[in-house]
């Protein structure tokens, strides 16, 4: 690791620890919906595994992102039942996040072309320091480098453990969907050295899936426009997201502008395949960093993964969620 690398991995840790801490991110929101809105868990009714990965400033090394979940529809329960496991890593693992989520959405048919659904997720977390893994400036030696002792005071506790609360609102018709989700209704402290509670998290989103043209032929395929929006507000930190998808047939690409409260963060570019009569959908994006820290390449690599099985009930179904799952 050299020099110009250790030092921002530092002043991240260092930033991370005096301010307010913030929730992992993924571009794919739809690709991960569990994580985004709980009350999404059984949309697609029959049972799916998905799985996320992301690496932001890949050049650095210092975020990774794995994140699987399953969900599946249990007409005996009214809606839906997930898990969703995630671990997050900063600085090659020397903070480190590890989740656990239980989730249960119930599924009320409002009528034959608007479907409410209510979710509720509660959730283990524990936050780890690997205080042997940092290094600090008292052990710079100008001509070896990171070979002193540091008198830095590691925390009593390197791990902090609670459980935490969050419930979402998810409303669809036929071809349009909304959303709200609230977590960290508890506001636990994640701190190691002083108080630092983790931030209530907003998330208003919504969207649209727009048939483009007109079939000429009854087995012809549809193509759809799929505008989307997604808001977020954690503690005194805003987040907007607006995006444009293209899906026609086994192929779905897009474009997407994040952009926070005081300056524009990225652009997101998005392919995902769903190959013919294959219960596989696959999703890759990348985030071009426009914020004054994109030089070097500092952008975000993300890959998702779905595998959906079989229905396991033959109750009535109701109509299928359509939004970008990529």
């Amino acid at each position: 690791m050299n020099r110009k690398t250790a030092r921002i991995l530092l002043l991240m840790l260092l930033t991370g620890f005096m301010a307010s801490a913030q929730d992992p991110h993924f571009s794919q929101f739809y690709a991960n919906r569990l994580y985004l809105n709980p009350a999404f868990a059984g949309v697609d009714k029959c049972p799916k595994l998905t799985l996320n990965y992301r690496n932001q400033y890949p050049t650095l090394g210092v975020y990774e992102t794995f994140s699987a979940s399953y969900d599946q529809y249990v007409s005996a329960l009214h809606g839906g039942l997930g898990v969703l496991v995630m671990r997050d890593e900063a600085a090659n693992g020397a903070l480190n996040l590890t989740e656990a989520s239980l989730i249960y959405s119930y599924h009320l048919n409002i009528s034959r072309k608007f479907t409410l659904l209510t979710g509720f997720q509660a959730t283990f977390r524990q936050r780890g320091l690997d205080f042997n893994a940092l290094t600090f400036p008292d052990q710079i030696d100008p001509f070896y480098g990171f070979v002193r002792p540091t008198n830095e005071i590691p925390p009593d506790q390197p791990t902090n453990q609670h459980v935490d609360i969050s419930v979402g609102l998810l409303g669809y018709g036929e071809n349009y969907y909304f959303g709200v989700s609230g977590h960290h209704l508890t506001e636990p402290n994640e701190a190691f050295f002083t108080e630092s509670k983790l931030p209530f998290k907003l998330t208003v989103h919504g969207g649209a899936s727009i048939p483009v043209g007109r079939k000429r032929l009854a087995n012809s395929t549809q193509s759809y426009l799929i505008p989307n929006v997604v808001y977020q507000r954690q503690g005194n930190v805003g987040q907007l997201t607006l995006g444009l998808s293209f899906n026609r047939g086994f192929i779905t690409g897009g474009l997407a502008y994040r952009n926070s409260e005081t300056n524009p963060d990225a652009i997101v570019a998005i392919v995902g395949i769903t190959p013919p009569n294959w219960p596989f959908q696959f999703g890759y994006s990348y985030d071009f960093t426009i914020s004054n820290f994109g030089g070097g390449g500092n952008g975000a690599h993300e890959i998702s993964l779905s595998y959906r099985f079989k229905c396991i009930t033959r109750t009535r179904r109701a109509q299928e969620l359509k939004c970008p799952t990529f």
